[in-house]
């Protein structure tokens, strides 16, 4: 068999469709053969074969193993593997990993594969495995240390359960430290040994939850002996290197690598055992700012002045490039900065000085973080050629975490210690460097660093002293006239962008910005000049003027008009500042929207077009046309609105094909949204004729729920606004409204349309129902609410319920006693009508979202009530959640949740209840009190550092509890005086007049529920 697989592993590899095809059903169906494993690791074995094929081979053996060996799988049914098979493939594949001398990637892939048996048979079926490689790591070559080091590493990571790790730890951590001290082993093999010891934390942190003290003292313990190591490696020096030579020469790999790991297990205890590296801060912060001195002159001809190639990772996926170093490196040193001890120490130089200017570690933080903060070759070209790049730091929201971002971000939290001192240092050194006529690129630098600094004043409220705005004004000026540096133009007028929201001076510079859009050669300037004129128009001081407004939009549409705007369809950032931009310039004044002379709102629908798959892009427009149609609720306003944009909106529909996931019909449908929504009442003459066709062929031929949805939403407030107009209406085939109405609401409750994209249903149907009254309904309304309770009875997502349910609410607030009547009389699978919507309906109360929802909800619920009819008292609906005596752990699939079954009179009392006590904020500030005690625990046991982590560490199980508490959190409600007052007056009349038999209700109400009741009873 071992022969034939060989030639299919092969043929898997093909270049040609076809063969390979035939190649991957050929080795599915070999699979079936219980040879098939073990002929995998046999092949994989062979060092006659070539090593491609062996790599696939144990690759193919890796699926197997993932799928089969447990004999479960989510998928479907396995492919059993005995016993006998398995016992000689555990010590081929740990071999493999362990002994193969001719190509790492042979062993990495056996690792992974040993990792995937281990996750299954450690430590039942395999005990010898962790022995073996603690035996192994000090005793064998080389070439036997770094697979037991990789299989380790899986093990911890994937493999070891909380309570294996600990009861091994100390082993672990003891073989692993042996390996990492050993400077008669590679330094890429000790930077996987601490890469080993890093990923014991995240166990360590998992099992502290339950054991913190011993937890606590065993790290301790071992911080001991590794804290000497890392000091030790980071003063360690690189060679010397070849100043002649652009690259990072080979010496320095390991080297870096062994680094890096030190680092990145320094920020990793930060995270989980803070308080044991605290006292530790002074001396690595002192280590790491000399070491990050050192290497700044290899940065800068390595990534500034050349292309050197950055961010490598070698096959065991350790990082061992110098710029993976700084960054790490400056990570920490943001880190150690809001450290107590370096925090005083830096205060006391602070303080000892005249001002900040002048403090020696000021002086040298700014020159260290401006020289890493420069542009690199490799930024600069490919900003040339993708604009879109560049706009996306300026927005920080590049994936591209590079030294220069992370200079912004220390010099942000510098910020918010030193406030305005650390503004002070700044323009201290970057005065200096214009003064010095130093590199453009460092003047830029300095220049991005304001940049990121006062972002943050402007969000934090904090403001820029008058005398330092105007001072940066006059190097934002030099700046902007370097004709041959157009990034440090583009720069300089970022920062006027910026500045103009603290100091009315900048003003001055907002028309030669505006000029600059298209007057300016370089297209990075221009889009550049196209974000700062956002800010320009942010700083409040041109508000309400058109002449500004006009200036604005016609540069960006003279701009525009230049471009091939398919080009820039995936050019996500930048039509975001086009956007961002424009907004701004519509919200001077509004009216603009309506302006024939000014194509703002024109041009806002041309970047729709084509950044419709774009969801910042769509969600900021609609955002801003929702404010548009908000501020004109006048007539004629609203009709001039009408004219402008209804030709672009029904265009949008007048696709051959709307049955797809077309996003453009998506935005035009949440645009129609939000226009029939904040119409004028009545709507316009001819309003329901330009929309409804358009409106009713999506929601009957479209499946998708973000079509349907706001395109259900539209014909409901067509209704709502207008409903004469849509009544009265007529299509071609001569369907008056109504019917147009009913068959739209028909095929949204059919079976076809999933729970979510029908969940606006409901609330069109109360609408119609309301608007058309029972006598232009006539027969259709029993069968429209009859085709609800159908519908209802299916019904899973919660807020589709909702929507099928407020049908009945907002009738029963009229005619409950009809809706009773009618539900009593209609059959559901056998079942009373009656039955299944009050079940639904009381099993789902308590979860409604939205103010009047829930009012019209709780109105409903007490008219029911009120009735007294002996068939709502004989519905049994499910009570309280019975809770098992039985200590044992139960789940949820063997011993689902049990109720109790009450009368529905009891059940409405008992969500009334509940209601009142969300109305009156009790929940909410419940909640609110939870959060105090927990941030108060939280002060109690401060670990000393300034602040949170900027980042989650996901692997954290900490932080796993804290994201699950987030979400548990989330479904608040909050107070609303008015259903307070409507349910205080429903229970004391109800008490006090004994309606429908109250007194005989509240003996069947929980003691929990009777004291709240009795809280309210002063109110009478």
């Amino acid at each position: 068999m071992e022969d034939q697989l060989v030639q299919v592993l092969a043929n898997t590899q093909l270049a040609a469709e076809g063969p390979r095809k035939q190649a991957e059903l050929d080795l599915r169906h070999a699979s079936t053969n219980p040879a098939y494993p073990l002929s995998l690791a046999n092949i994989a074995r062979h060092a006659s074969i070539s090593l491609d094929i062996r790599q696939v081979a144990l690759s193919a053996l890796r699926l197997f193993i993932e799928r089969n060996w447990s004999g479960e799988h989510d998928d479907g049914p396995t492919i059993p593997i005995d016993d006998s098979i398995k016992d000689q493939i555990r010590p081929m594949v740990l071999d493999l990993a362990l002994n193969s001398a001719d190509d790492k990637k042979i062993k990495t892939a056996s690792s992974y594969a040993v990792g995937k048996i281990a996750n299954v048979d450690f430590p039942e079926q395999w005990p010898s495995l962790l022995p073996t490689l603690l035996d192994i790591i000090p005793n064998g070559n080389e070439n036997q240390l770094h697979g037991a080091l990789i299989v380790l590493r899986d093990l911890v990571d994937e493999s070891l359960s909380d309570d294996q790790f600990f009861s091994m730890a100390r082993d672990i951590v003891k073989v692993v430290y042996d390996a990492a001290i050993n400077d008669n082993r590679k330094p890429a093999l000790r930077a996987l040994a601490v890469s080993v010891f890093r990923g014991c934390f995240d166990l360590m942190d998992t099992v502290k939850e339950e054991h913190p003290t011993e937890v606590h003292a065993f790290a301790e313990e071992a911080m001991k002996g590794w804290f000497p190591f890392f000091h030790q490696t980071m003063k360690l020096r690189l060679p010397d290197r070849d100043p002649q030579s652009a690259f990072q020469p080979d010496s320095w790999n390991g080297i870096i690598a062994l680094k890096m790991q030190v680092v990145k297990c320094l920020l990793k205890l930060k995270l989980v055992f803070a308080n044991l590296l605290l006292p530790q801060t002074p001396l690595f912060f002192q280590a790491i700012w000399e070491e990050l001195s050192l290497l700044e002159p290899s940065h800068e001809q390595m990534y500034i002045e050349n292309e050197a190639q950055g961010r490598l990772e070698d096959s065991d996926g350790l990082p061992y490039t110098l710029d993976f170093l700084i960054l790490e490196e400056l990570d920490f040193l943001n880190s150690c900065m809001r450290a107590p001890p370096v925090r005083k120490e830096l205060e006391a130089q602070l303080a000892a000085h005249a001002s900040a200017h002048e403090t020696p570690w000021v002086v040298d933080l700014m020159k260290l973080t401006t020289s890493y903060a420069r542009i690199t070759q490799e930024e600069e070209e490919l900003w040339d050629i993708d604009v879109s790049l560049y706009l996306a730091e300026e927005q920080s929201v590049s994936a591209n975490y590079t030294p220069r971002t992370a200079c912004g971000d220390l010099l942000i939290k510098l910020g918010e210690w030193l406030n305005q001192k650390a503004l002070e240092g700044l323009f201290a050194h970057t005065k200096n460097l214009f003064a010095e006529d130093a590199s453009w690129r460092k003047q830029e630098a300095a220049l991005y660093l304001l940049n990121m600094l006062v972002n943050d004043f402007l969000e934090c409220n904090k403001t820029v002293p008058p005398e330092v705005g105007q001072a940066y004004l006059e190097l934002v000026n030099y700046a902007i006239n370097r004709p041959t540096e157009p990034l440090l133009r583009g720069r300089g007028y970022l920062v006027a962008g910026i500045l103009a929201q603290f100091n009315g001076t900048a003003a001055a510079l907002m028309d030669r910005t505006i000029e600059a859009i298209t007057a300016e050669q370089s297209e990075l300037v221009q889009v550049a000049c196209i974000k700062a004129v956002e800010g320009f128009l942010r700083s409040g001081s041109a508000v309400g003027s058109q002449q500004l407004q006009a200036k604005v939009v016609n540069a960006i549409s003279q701009w525009m008009s230049t471009r091939d705007m398919t080009e820039i369809e995936e050019a996500d950032d930048l039509l975001v500042t086009l956007t961002e931009t424009l907004r701004a310039a519509i919200d001077l004044d509004k009216r603009v929207a309506v302006s024939n002379d000014i194509p703002a709102l024109d041009l806002l629908f041309l970047i729709a077009k084509h950044g419709s798959t774009n969801w910042q892009v769509t969600m900021l427009i609609c955002e801003e046309f929702e404010d548009i149609v908000k501020t004109m609720p006048d007539p004629a306003s609203y009709q001039a609105l009408c004219q402008k944009v209804l030709p672009s909106l029904t265009g949008a529909f007048n696709v051959a094909d709307v049955t797809s996931d077309n996003p453009l019909i998506t935005f035009a449908t949440e645009l129609m949204a939000s226009l029939t929504q904040y119409a004028s009442e009545p709507l316009p003459p001819g309003f329901v004729a330009a929309t409804l066709p358009k409106l009713s062929r999506l929601l009957m031929e479209n499946n998708e729920g973000d079509i349907l949805r706001p395109g259900a939403e539209s014909v409901k407030y067509l209704l709502a606004h207008d409903h004469e107009q849509v009544l009265n209406y007529h299509d071609e085939s001569n369907r008056s409204g109504l019917e147009v109405c009913l068959h739209i609401i028909d095929r949204l409750l059919g079976p076809s349309i999933e729970d979510n994209a029908a969940s606006e249903v409901g609330g069109l149907a109360a609408e119609l129902v309301e608007k058309a009254g029972h006598e232009r309904l006539g027969p259709f309304l029993p069968q429209l609410l009859q085709a609800v309770a159908n519908r209802l009875a299916t019904a899973e997502a919660a807020p589709f319920i909702q929507s099928l349910i407020l049908v009945f609410a907002r009738l029963s607030l009229v005619g409950a006693h009809d809706v009773v009547e009618f539900l009593s009389t209609i059959q559901i699978d056998g079942q009373s009508g009656l039955q299944i919507v009050l079940s639904k309906w009381l099993e789902n109360s308590v979860n409604f979202a939205g103010y009047d929802e829930i009012r019209q909800n709780v109105i409903a619920l007490s008219k029911l009530y009120s009735l007294n009819d002996a068939r709502v008292a004989q519905t049994m609906v499910r009570g309280d959640l019975i809770i098992p005596t039985s200590d044992r752990i139960m789940t949820r699939s063997r011993n689902p949740d049990q109720y109790t079954i009450i009368p529905a009179p009891l059940k409405i009392l008992k969500v009334l209840i509940e209601e009142l006590l969300s109305a009156s904020g009790v929940n909410s500030a419940a909640n609110a009190a939870a959060a105090a005690a927990a941030e108060f625990a939280d002060e109690n046991d401060d670990d000393g550092w300034e602040d949170d982590p900027d980042t989650l560490d996901l692997n954290l199980g900490s932080t796993k509890n804290d994201l699950m508490g987030f979400l548990e959190a989330s479904n608040m409600r909050n107070r609303d005086d008015e259903t307070q007052a409507y349910l205080t007056e429903f229970f004391v009349s109800a008490a006090r007049d004994n309606i429908s038999g109250f007194g005989d209700w509240y003996n069947g109400l929980t003691d929990d529920e009777k004291a709240k009741l009795n809280e309210i009873r002063p109110a009478e």
